[in-house]
């Protein structure tokens, strides 16, 4: 079936749930119901999604609904057939999105989700690939704060230490510095459900602990060795740094971008990401209560009865934050290319997200990342494809111009603390 034959654009999958019904907001918003994107509301329960219709105020009444059971191949396929794009959001996907990936392959159908599980999306790139590169299907993974930032603040500083020096860094480092507002729920739940099959299975240890564990097959080495787990004093920024909750996903995404597009800054590319916690000597105190506090998390999240028991504490299908707690939201990282010769010549960048991390922007982000797959003419073709590898510079230009993200170049690593 050729695009022109389908009946929509773009399905957003997950409808009912939070961050499903802040992207059908968002679209509302951006095309209306019936405007020049066809798009619909996916889900398993059509009460529910009428509910999410209703919420959604009369603008949305002729918005179509999609039904489909996540564990029903059938209902899969026709999901598939019907669109050109399924946009996700229900995860965590490790429990419940292998059959949607296995459908949208078969059909030659694009797809984007909010994924951060590095284990799952190494054992959908292994069983799909050669597939997705026969029908066309472009699937691209970890669309939303994990991990777009960090994928285009990448793209975004070497294309302009390219145009200012005409070279590539060959190390560039990303350091979270600011936020308000948290990661979502389902984020937690995935991060726990990566440890609890961690715990129990040492071929997924072995992908997590790999820091190219999501490159393609024989280009799974290079000079990156494993995530820093300790308090580290940054010269380029003038600071301590701790390790980034998020870091474990970005840095995997980045080195297959890399890959995809041909190294395009040579194979002993170097990528570092942190959190930035300022100049001593709060900035060492902050980054060690920090290492401290995701040490805990971690060896919590290992034990059966602890993880059962953090669980308890995540927001239920359907919660999260209020509009207000979202639109007073932000988040920021910044970035540092270096020069291969002169350290003179070495680029800070920064981007800026006007919405909490976990909810606001994330889902203006995903939300983007659908359209430009729906409407964009993009180089990517079928496999599974990274935010930069798949859509780059097309779709850093929708996140400036309608999502609220910011990128810029500064003279100097402005001090945090």
């Amino acid at each position: 079936m050729t695009d022109s034959q389908r009946e929509f654009d773009v399905v957003v999958w997950g409808a009912s749930g939070f961050t499903g019904r802040l992207v059908a907001e968002y679209l509302l918003e951006r095309h209306g119901a019936s405007g020049t994107v066809q798009w619909a509301l996916g889900g398993r329960n059509r009460e529910k999604l009428e509910a999410i219709r209703a919420g959604l105020g009369a603008a949305a009444a002729d918005l179509p609904i999609v039904l489909g059971d996540g564990d029903d191949e059938a209902s899969l396929a026709s999901l598939a057939e019907r669109t050109r794009v399924v946009c996700t959001t229900v995860g965590p996907y490790a429990l419940y999105g292998s059959k949607l990936v296995a459908a949208c392959v078969a059909h030659g159908t694009d797809y984007c989700d909010l994924t951060g599980e590095v284990h799952w999306m190494r054992r959908m790139i292994d069983t799909h690939q050669k597939e997705a590169e026969a029908t066309g299907a472009r699937i691209v993974h970890t669309c939303g704060f994990d991990s777009i930032p960090s994928d285009l603040g990448v793209h975004f500083v070497q294309s302009e230490m390219r145009r200012r020096h005409g070279v590539a860094s060959p190390f560039v480092k990303a350091r979270a510095t600011d936020f308000s507002g948290g990661f979502s729920g389902g984020t937690i739940a995935s991060m726990l459900n990566m440890l609890e099959e961690s715990g129990r299975d040492p071929d997924v240890r072995r992908v997590m602990a790999d820091p190219y564990g999501l490159n393609p097959e024989g280009d799974r080495s290079g000079p990156d060795e494993r995530d820093r787990l300790a308090p580290a004093w940054d010269d380029d920024f003038a600071g301590w740094t701790a390790p980034f909750v998020m870091a474990g996903i970005n840095t995997r995404v980045v080195r297959r971008s890399q890959a995809l597009l041909g190294h395009p800054a040579g194979r002993d590319f170097r990528y570092d990401e942190a959190m930035l916690t300022g100049p001593p000597p709060m900035g060492f105190l902050t980054a060690a209560a920090i290492t401290a506090g995701m040490a805990a998390f971690a060896g919590a999240g290992s034990i059966a009865p602890l993880r059962r028991a953090a669980e308890r504490f995540l927001p239920d299908p359907g919660e999260g934050p209020s509009r207000e707690q979202r639109e007073r939201g932000y988040w920021e990282m910044r970035f540092h290319a270096a020069h291969p010769e002169d350290g003179e010549k070495g680029l800070f960048a920064r981007l800026r997200g006007d919405r909490d991390p976990g909810y606001g922007s994330t889902a203006k982000m995903l939300a983007e990342a659908a359209l430009c797959l729906a409407q964009d003419d993009l180089e990517a073709r079928g496999g599974f494809e990274t935010p930069a590898s798949s859509m780059g510079e097309a779709l850093a230009t929708r996140l400036i111009e309608h999502a609220g993200v910011t990128f810029s170049i500064d003279d100097t690593a402005e001090p945090v603390g």
